[in-house]
């Protein structure tokens, strides 16, 4: 039996025969000529945004692993957002639901050896979904279930209640790693400088500035046509840019100048743009949780969110790439049917500036000789974080904190590496953070509310947090997902509970949206093809897309 998917969730544009992406958190660091080594040899060379040198981690499970997911260490089955098709198998070859959802039994590949040689049997499916009841920090979805193996080839998963809601994420968003190497390992916390897994590629060299993949001669798929991949780190999203002036990266997830017009500037390119991430300031939100700062308050975010002119933004800051966000981050419109408490599921596009002064002043805020509010003594001044060279990001945030202080709201732009972001954003250092919102394995928001809005991934500040770094929590948000949990897809009574996150959500908008981000690549068609077209969207294609860009390798070729 195969889950299907409601509907399609994630949109897709391109001009032309062009191919679009523009970066839902883009950026650069490191060295300036790391990628001009490929062509000779047929390396494909991949700019992944990375601020900063790489850090030697693979730890699949670490909030600092810096690549391997899908390309070293697999998951069960590969779930195309961007489709209603089946999912394709990977290490399972088929699973099937029991009639009232409480068991879950996958069959698994045959003949598959780890890279250092030793077989994957049902032992190290079970101790990997084992790993997250023995390190509770590791479940980002849910898991309340037990696995058992039923024999080499077959496991079980069991629960007490119907779960057919956690089928994607168990099936599709759980790597699966070695026993017989992780049976001491702490995956919160150990560094995994030589990654082993049953991948299509194997870590072959790093540097701090770019590290290379080499395919997996032994791989139960066949071995990759692609060699070799060559991660790199750059100075930012410019040196990004002149690389493709140059020829010298093969893909890169992130802004280029007339993005539009990739193939006419650049003949050896073509890009795409598909939309799923939606762009969000988010905030440390709460005081329960250690959280300090104007931002805590629900009425300063709602007028921060009132104070944004979207179309200027969408113009200034990405070529027009960016598309209508919605303020309870049910992506539209592929979406719009799961919310019935708005009358339209969007975002403003244009400031309100009126509706900002509204809410301040009611809430007691005055605006000083300088033009921003202050209230008891305190300025309503805010820092957020950014990764340096993300220029389309900083450009955002440029135009965004002059729309605030039109609304008299101060911000001040922080940037750091990415290291020192993400540390800031999963220990709750920060007031606010611009990053992305990301759907999840099936198109329906239950994923987006229970990665992002459960306070089982949120922590008290100074600990690190799962995927709800705001730290959100509100029992009736946790209660209301649980009940979801249990529920069919089909089954008309999610709705009621779709309506009381949402209402919630909208109440309190711990992350402010901005907009849907149109995810824009950029890749070389002249020296690789199999890259995905409009026509042909088989993964979704962005080059930081974990499981995505593993299916996207493994369908290249060098041209001739």
């Amino acid at each position: 039996m195969f889950l299907k998917k409601r509907a399609v969730a994630v949109l897709a544009g391109a001009a032309a025969l062009s191919l679009m992406v523009a970066g839902c958190g883009s950026s650069d660091s490191g060295g300036s000529d790391a990628g001009t080594s490929g062509a000779e040899d047929g390396t494909l060379v991949a700019f992944t945004g990375q601020a900063g040198d790489y850090q030697k981690n693979f730890n699949p499970f670490s909030p600092s692993q810096i690549g391997g997911v899908g390309t070293i260490y697999e998951q069960l089955f590969f779930i195309n957002q961007l489709s209603t098709d089946e999912f394709e198998p990977v290490l399972g070859t088929s699973y099937e639901w029991n009639e009232d959802g409480t068991e879950l039994t996958v069959a698994l590949r045959e003949g598959v050896t780890f890279t250092d040689g030793e077989p994957f049997t049902a032992d190290d499916v079970v101790f990997s979904f084992q790993l997250i009841d023995e390190y509770p920090q590791l479940d980002s979805f849910g898991w309340d279930g037990q696995v058992e193996a039923l024999d080499e080839h077959t496991v079980k998963f069991s629960f007490d209640r119907a779960s057919f809601v956690l089928g994607a994420q168990i099936l599709g968003r759980q790597v699966i790693v070695p026993e017989h190497l992780w049976a001491d390992v702490d995956p919160t916390t150990d560094i995994m400088e030589n990654p082993v897994g049953t991948g299509a590629f194997m870590l072959d060299s790093f540097m701090p500035q770019a590290f290379t993949f080499v395919a997996n001669p032994d791989y139960w798929g066949g071995e990759p046509e692609l060699q070799k991949i060559r991660w790199i780190a750059l100075s930012g999203n410019q040196a990004g840019a002149d690389a493709v002036s140059a020829g010298t990266i093969d893909w890169l997830t992130g802004p280029i100048p007339d993005i539009q017009n990739t193939n006419k500037n650049h003949p050896q390119y073509h890009h795409l743009t598909a939309f799923s991430s939606q762009m969000v300031l988010a905030t440390c939100s709460s005081v329960e949780m250690g959280c300090e700062g104007p931002q805590t308050d629900p009425v300063v975010r709602h007028a921060l969110y009132n104070a944004l002119d979207r179309t200027q933004l969408n113009n200034l800051a990405f070529e027009k790439t960016a598309a209508p966000v919605s303020p309870v981050f049910a992506l539209t419109p592929g979406q719009d049917d799961f919310v019935t408490i708005l009358d339209e599921n969007q975002a403003p596009m244009t400031a309100q500036p009126a509706e900002s002064t509204r809410l301040l002043e009611d809430a007691g805020w005055a605006k000083g000789a300088d033009g921003i509010f202050a209230k008891d003594g305190q300025r309503l001044s805010l820092s957020v974080e950014v990764v340096t060279g993300w220029t389309d990001y900083i450009t955002a945030l440029d135009v965004i904190s002059s729309q605030a202080r039109a609304a008299g709201i101060e911000i001040n732009v922080s940037q750091s590496s990415w290291n020192e972001w993400t540390e800031r954003k999963v220990t709750g250092q920060f007031q606010l953070a611009i990053d992305g919102v990301h759907q999840g394995p099936q198109p329906d928001p239950y994923f987006v509310y229970q990665d992002f809005f459960h306070s089982r991934n949120g922590a008290a500040v100074g600990e690190r947090a799962g995927n709800n770094f705001a730290r959100f929590a509100d029992p009736e948000v946790d209660a209301a997902i649980e009940a979801l949990t249990a529920m069919a897809f089909d089954d008309p009574a999610r709705q009621a509970h779709f309506d009381t996150i949402q209402q919630i959500l909208l109440d309190e908008m711990p992350y402010i949206p901005v907009l849907n981000g149109g995810t824009t690549s950029v890749w070389n068609t002249a020296r690789f093809e199999g890259w995905p077209t409009q026509d042909d969207l088989y993964a979704f294609p962005a080059v930081w897309s974990s499981f995505d860009n593993a299916q996207i390798y493994q369908r290249l070729s060098p041209v001739g």
